[in-house]
Parts: structure tokens; C-alpha cells; sequence
């Protein structure tokens, strides 16, 4: 699985533009969280690209990049949740998780 770093809020308008041309996934990740740790470890462990076509991972370290999660639950209408993963389509978030609802088998279904 390759991660793209989610680092610059910046990156957020271009992620609404990118998502018009291929789904994203976004997970924000806390790395001082055991359930984060777990649920970003069961999502590697059973990511299959092949099983998702173009879906384009970022990650973002939450802890040290606040104010992006923020605006990331502004920009996208969902409630800040840690972890937590959503898919962003056509510039709007089309499935959100978090914690132990996270599950590579429901992301791939939403853009299969």
C-alpha cells in the first residue's frame, strides 16, 4: 500500500479536484492510538489494489497536522473522528467510517 502524505491543507482542494478523475481515501490516523493503530494495520494488511481500480490512498498524522483533520470535517460535512477513513468522489465525501467500522471489504464495494 502505498500512502500519499496528507500534509498541507492546500492539498484538500486539490483532492476535491483530484476525486473528480479517480476516488481517494483519506485516513486520519492518530499515531498514539491503539484502536488507530489497529485500524490502520487491518486496512493494509488487507489492501488488494486490485480490488479497489484507481482508489488513491492519503494519510494524515492528525496529531501533527490539526487544523487539516479540522477542515477536512468542515470541508467534506462529517463529524471529526479518530481513525478514521473516507472516500472522497466527485469533490463530496461518499463514505465515511472510524474505528472498528473500518473495513477494507466496504470500501471496496463503495467504489467498485
Amino acid at each position: 500500500m502505498n500512502w500519499n502524505q496528507l500534509t498541507e491543507l492546500s492539498q484538500l482542494e486539490a483532492i476535491k479536484e483530484e476525486s473528480k478523475q479517480q476516488p481517494i481515501l483519506i485516513l486520519k490516523h492518530s499515531t498514539t492510538c491503539s484502536i488507530s493503530s489497529t485500524a490502520k494495520n487491518r486496512l493494509e494488511r488487507n489492501w488488494k489494489q486490485e480490488s479497489v481500480g484507481d482508489l488513491k490512498p492519503y494519510y494524515l498524522d492528525l496529531l501533527k497536522f490539526r487544523p487539516i483533520s479540522q477542515e477536512i470535517a468542515s470541508t467534506f460535512g462529517v463529524e471529526h473522528q479518530s481513525p478514521q477513513v473516507l472516500v472522497i468522489q466527485n469533490g463530496e465525501c461518499i463514505y465515511d467510517a472510524s474505528h472498528f467500522d473500518i473495513s477494507f471489504a466496504e470500501l471496496a464495494e463503495k467504489v467498485a
